[in-house]
């Protein structure tokens, strides 16, 4: 049959978790009657934008309302419900499926309004429990964390987020490293993170079990190893909780899959907990019910690390969850239940190793509290089913021992001690696209770096973090990254598999005139970087100015205000930047506008593609007009085309797999049209 017709039953998959009892045995029968049902669609609007708030306002006001009173066929729709749980209102649940969306003729704004916020990065498609790990990281803006298995990048995306959460600070202190072993997945998480133009991100390609030793260079220049505020381990898993969205599960479960993948994920968990500095908290997840993938992981874990690892309480207000367990049993794959690891017959001892079993009797594992682990259920919340445990390292782990002996040290005698690195072992690459190199602005750049810091009157702004992709001399595009991760990129450039970072600021103009004063153009990118440095070049702009540029390709002068002509006055041609500011909190639009510009001789335009034209005018509550509307039949079909792929993908994300550079290639050229005399 058809990807839609599938059974949902499967034999096996019930009596295994009847047996195991790793949740309440008798709301069972809900378990499954609600596992059987399709997800509703859940989406986010990102939450360190200054915008968020001002897209909801307007969302509530121009999108749901239209949908409170809607009928489709017999059935009467209701509107988006905010998921509880989620701060701010900013996550957002309709039992609209992605199908109805799509297809139902009334509901083409709504699906307008979704792609042209997805598409700039303002709303994200996503599971309601794949929004879970990154909250309970609490991640601050001057931490530094890593997320070992990023891709699609959803979860990456909030953590993002959470680092950029001081509105004052475009660039903050803290870093994300996010990583994948796919090496064609990367590419995703290149589409998803780019689009929330972080200079503080960076995007590797290893195996996460064997994942390298970053080095950073110390205020004296020694190299020491880089250790973690925050780790996200979203592990691979068998994914039985994720049938609401991946049918095929149905068929394909059996109970080998967590015994296959156990050993990884147990390995995985490990090294994050070696990477994670003392009194940093790892959060280790899985879309599986299956305790071997489990708490099986966890106990193993603290086990292992003899104290150095607690799990400790966690919950958001208003979600609901079971406690984890400290007994379950193993099942081999002719069906045979196994309490402990000494019942097991030789045969088969290698294959259901003993840290798939709980590693001890009921004192020791009262101990380990895994009641403090969270198992989400569909039935209880109309989600799909998860598990996520919150650890806390308290100190080195028994084989850090250096590390141990630097922590004792520092403390006794008061000063600050650095560990020395490891001796460097030259890695083998993983197979996959040959990366461009990085290569930052230096003193032979002088030329470039004057002209650009002139022209734009920039203070203060480090143009030494600033690297383009290109060795050759004529630079194209010139992008910025946080002095952290300049750091990390120039120590660690033949150890560590860098696929992308920094954020796009300045652009080779296409105008070939001799006559501008600065060969570069800002973009809108970078636009938040960059405006604080910004002496000269900064317009201030009245809203509905703002609305005529984004409505018209290019206005004429005197079809602007008095206001804006006057100041444009003293503005010689090339890029600039508009800059909106509310007069209060309760104006209309009470959030700060960049809009990067061009300055020519006869009229003025944006400088920005549709998808982010679209986004401010859904932002100003302004109807967007049919000729920026995106071409919905295309999309439909290759949404068709391409739904059972996506929806294979963990977190449902549509899958993007460009290099990250075809989409700026695509915009030069859009550009190259816009800047005129």
């Amino acid at each position: 049959g058809s990807y839609k017709d599938i059974k949902k039953e499967n034999e096996k998959y019930e009596h295994y978790y009847k047996e195991q009892k790793c949740f309440d045995v008798s709301q069972f029968d809900q378990f499954l009657e609600a596992m059987k049902r399709p997800l509703p669609a859940v989406f986010r609007i990102t939450g360190y934008k200054k915008h968020a708030k001002q897209l909801l306002k307007n969302m509530k006001r121009n999108h749901f309302e239209d949908l409170t009173e809607m009928v489709i066929g017999e059935e009467t729709i209701k509107p988006p419900v905010p998921l509880p749980w989620y701060p701010d209102e900013l996550a957002w649940q309709t039992d609209l499926n992605r199908g109805q969306i799509r297809k139902v003729p009334q509901l083409q704004n709504f699906h307008s309004f979704l792609i042209a916020e997805s598409e700039s990065g303002h709303i994200t498609r996503q599971e309601a429990v794949s929004m879970i790990p990154p909250l309970l990281l609490d991640v601050r803006s001057h931490h530094k964390v890593l997320d070992m298995c990023a891709a699609p990048g959803s979860k990456t995306a909030q953590i993002v987020e959470l680092l950029h959460r001081d509105e004052n600070n475009a660039i903050p202190d803290g870093i994300c490293v996010a990583n994948d072993k796919d090496n064609k997945r990367c590419y995703m998480l290149v589409h998803q993170i780019g689009r929330l133009h972080s200079p503080s991100t960076i995007i590797v390609n290893h195996d996460a079990s064997n994942f390298p030793e970053i080095l950073v260079k110390n205020d004296v220049g020694e190299e020491i190893p880089l250790r973690y505020d925050r780790v996200l381990c979203d592990v691979p898993c068998s994914g039985d909780g994720t049938m609401r969205k991946n049918t095929d599960v149905w068929v394909k479960w059996n109970q080998a899959n967590a015994i296959y993948l156990h050993r990884t994920q147990y390995r995985i968990l490990l090294r994050g907990l070696e990477l994670l500095g003392s009194g940093g908290q790892l959060v280790y997840s899985t879309c599986s019910l299956n305790p071997i993938e489990d708490e099986a992981v966890v106990a193993a874990a603290i086990q292992h690390c003899g104290g150095a690892v607690e799990v400790i309480d966690a919950d958001l207000p208003g979600l609901k969850w079971s406690p984890g367990v400290s007994k379950w049993r193993v099942m081999d794959r002719d069906m045979n239940w196994y309490e402990t690891h000494d019942e097991v017959p030789e045969n088969k001892k290698k294959n259901l190793s003993y840290s798939m079993f709980p590693p001890g009797g009921q004192d020791v594992m009262e101990k380990m509290h895994l009641e403090r682990c969270m198992r989400l259920l569909p039935h209880q919340q109309d989600t799909g089913g998860f598990f996520v445990a919150v650890l806390r390292k308290t100190k080195p782990l028994p084989w850090q021992k250096d590390e141990a002996k630097m922590e004792t040290k520092s403390e006794t005698n008061g000063s600050e001690t650095k560990i020395q690195a490891p001796p460097r072992k030259k890695r083998k690459w993983e197979p996959g696209f040959k990366e461009d190199p990085f290569v930052f602005l230096s003193s032979k750049d002088e030329a470039t770096s004057s002209q650009i810091t002139s022209f734009f009157g920039l203070k203060d702004f480090p143009m030494d973090q600033v690297l383009t992709r290109t060795t050759s001399e004529k630079k194209k595009q010139l992008y910025f990254v946080s002095k952290l991760v300049k750091n990390i990129v120039e120590t660690n450039i033949d150890h560590v598999k860098v696929i992308n970072t920094g954020v796009r600021v300045f652009s080779r103009s296409a105008n070939t005139q001799n006559d501008l004063e600065c060969e570069f153009r800002l973009v809108q990118d970078g636009s938040e970087c960059i405006e604080p440095f910004m002496a000269t070049r900064v317009v201030p702009i009245q809203i509905e100015d703002v609305k005529r540029f984004l409505l018209e390709e290019q206005p004429k002068y005197e079809d602007l205000s008095e206001q804006l002509r006057e100041k444009l006055k003293d503005v010689a041609p090339g890029s600039m930047i508009y800059k909106y500011q509310p007069e209060n909190d309760d104006a209309d639009v009470a959030c700060e506008l960049l809009l990067c510009g061009w300055r020519g001789t006869f009229s003025s335009r944006l400088y920005m593609n549709n998808h982010e034209r679209m986004h401010f005018l859904n932002m100003l509550g302004v109807p967007v007009p049919k000729h920026l509307l995106p071409n919905t039949n295309a999309r439909r079909a290759r949404a068709e085309e391409g739904e059972k792929k996506e929806e294979k993908e963990n977190g449902g994300e549509e899958e993007k797999k460009e290099n990250g550079m075809e989409g700026e290639k695509k915009e030069e050229k859009e550009n190259e049209e816009m800047e005129e005399d």
